[in-house]
């Protein structure tokens, strides 16, 4: 009998849609025949679901879920936009990302948890594939954490609470809670759902972007015919230009187009600082720091 390897349970679930224990069951039982399998699932009452596996996932919806000092954030594709605005959808999208909170963002391990219906995300999947009568998948999911702060989360044009196309997971990390921080998250989240910047900071931009970019600038500016010289210097200026539109940290507060994002500081202050901190910036080519706790994590899920 072949060995039943993850992989081959992944990939019949996949395949079927089907939850992973009877994905393992019925490999166990097909003596590791992928086809064999799909007939056993088939015959215990999934080929609805089945039938609608081979099917491109490429809509849906993300899911925010919010505890002490940690939030969730969950992907679950359809098929159609359609399938979206279907309310037994959503909910199974923002249980789903409550289930993260605790079960945490291994997919494996998520797909076991345990929903309020009483059935596994798995199976609650499988069961909303047959009676929807689309494929569906669980795609992504992230949880992050502080040891003290907050983590804010902003969902853009949301169809019902935390639940929406868009989702962003801003983690701050501070002395304490408060309100005020609790809003420049959310301004975060709500910045980078609109700008979608590539990377936190320039160190964190990945060099075959930054090099495929280069290339592009010398050779639009050869064709103006400068000498080398000077060639060097423009690149220099536009690759400035290009860190502003995907850098996150360089780009210009979508809340006020005449200041920069607020920057960052590596020194943590107290949270009854941060009540003035949004006003503070200037309007500066240079981007003047001020006084924030120091930035963590940020994470954006955009369908």
């Amino acid at each position: 009998m072949a060995e039943i390897t993850a992989a081959l349970v992944r990939e019949l679930r996949e395949k079927t849609g089907a939850g992973m224990m009877d994905c393992k069951k019925a490999l166990t039982e097909a003596a590791g025949d992928m086809d064999a399998a799909i007939d056993w699932l088939r015959a215990k009452g999934l080929s609805q679901a089945a039938k609608k596996s081979g099917r491109t996932t490429a809509e849906g919806l993300v899911a925010v879920a919010s505890g002490k000092n940690k939030a969730a954030m969950v992907e679950v594709n359809a098929e159609t936009d359609f399938v979206g605005r279907n309310e037994a959808f959503q909910a199974f999208v923002e249980s789903v990302a409550h289930a993260a909170l605790e079960a945490g963002d291994d997919l494996e391990v998520l797909s076991q948890a345990k929903l309020p219906t009483g059935r596994t995300v798995a199976e609650e999947l499988t069961h909303l594939i047959a009676t929807i009568g689309e494929n569906m998948s669980l795609r992504r999911a992230k949880v992050l954490t502080v040891p003290s702060g907050i983590v804010a989360s902003y969902v853009h044009g949301a169809l019902r609470p935390g639940v929406g196309k868009i989702g962003v997971l801003a983690a701050v990390e501070a002395p304490s809670e408060s309100e005020a921080l609790l809003t420049l998250g959310r301004q975060i989240g709500m910045h980078v759902a609109a700008t979608r910047p590539a990377a936190l900071e320039v160190a964190s931009v990945d060099p075959e972007a930054l090099e495929r970019e280069r290339q592009v600038l010398i050779e639009q500016a050869r064709e103006s015919g400068k000498p080398e010289a000077i060639i060097e210097k423009m690149i220099e200026g536009r690759i400035r230009k290009f860190y502003e539109e995907v850098v996150l940290l360089e780009q210009v507060w979508v809340h006020d187009a005449r200041r920069a994002l607020p920057r960052l500081s590596r020194r943590p202050v107290p949270s009854s600082s941060l009540s003035n901190a949004s006003s503070s910036v200037k309007a500066s080519r240079r981007k003047p720091a001020i006084l924030l706790p120091k930035w963590l994590l940020l994470l954006a899920l955009i369908i």
